[in-house]
């Protein structure tokens, strides 16, 4: 099985290894480019935790601090999944808790374990993430600083390696983890002439709410993992392997 992988290049490396482990032959073509918000200043006063809801979210805010400020990572870190656990964990925080899902299950889990009168949540995020998670944390009496590191720019045109799988017919199928890149996704294959060439392809989503941006466009079939987590993604290409493979 070959799919493409439409995640920006830092998480496309590592996908691509996990899905290299389940027998599938990933394509990278990222539709999006992660780009550093300059003159953002950190603001770390009052603080009792970190909020990170995506491992871009990590690196942009270790790229802020800088390497001076080792006791940052002391903070203790919630992080919405494994993936960005992971990302947190290579960035030397030592105090680490995921909650394996989504922002819901983030929410959650912050209301669980932290003190609303124990001091500000602190999320670093790019520019285009909505407020569903400073807004359900706010109501609960918490007080939460989005700070925005980091903006997702959409590429320009289709990538070259994206083009040539689809014109090939060199595809079973297309990875796509938010509601942002399966839009983006679908804009610029629209643009390039190859919607057609969907229509063989399965598109597999993280959640619901992905698969509902791209519900118009003409797949071979949408499959959603159970539970919005790379792991069950995997787990769904695999067990359609059989299947999709020619």
């Amino acid at each position: 099985m070959r799919l493409l992988v439409t995640r920006p290049r830092a998480d496309a490396d590592a996908l691509a290894g996990a899905l290299r482990g389940v027998g599938v032959e990933p394509v990278l073509a990222a539709v999006m480019t992660i780009e550093p918000e300059p003159g953002v200043a950190v603001d770390l006063a009052g603080v009792q935790a970190l909020l990170f809801t995506s491992a871009n979210g990590v690196r942009a805010f270790i790229r802020q601090i800088g390497a001076g400020q080792a006791d940052t990572r002391d903070l203790p870190v919630l992080a919405v999944g494994d993936a960005t656990a992971r990302a947190a964990a290579e960035a030397g925080f030592a105090y680490i808790e995921s909650a394996g899902g989504d922002v819901q299950d983030l929410t959650a889990l912050a209301a669980r374990r932290l003190d609303a009168k124990a001091g500000a949540l602190l999320h670093p995020a790019g520019r285009d993430v909505a407020g569903p998670l400073k807004m359900a944390l706010e109501a609960q009496g918490f007080e939460v600083r989005r700070q925005t590191y980091y903006r997702a720019a959409v590429v320009r045109t289709l990538p070259d390696a994206a083009r040539r799988a689809l014109l090939d017919g060199a595809l079973d199928g297309v990875l796509l983890f938010s509601p942002r890149t399966a839009q983006a996704f679908a804009i610029l294959v629209d643009d390039a002439g190859l919607t057609d060439a969907l229509g063989e392809l399965y598109a597999y989503c993280l959640s619901a709410a992905v698969a509902e941006v791209i519900k118009d466009v003409r797949w071979k079939d949408v499959r959603i993992a159970v539970e919005p987590t790379q792991a069950a993604l995997l787990a769904r290409i695999a067990s359609d392997m059989p299947a999709a493979s020619p």
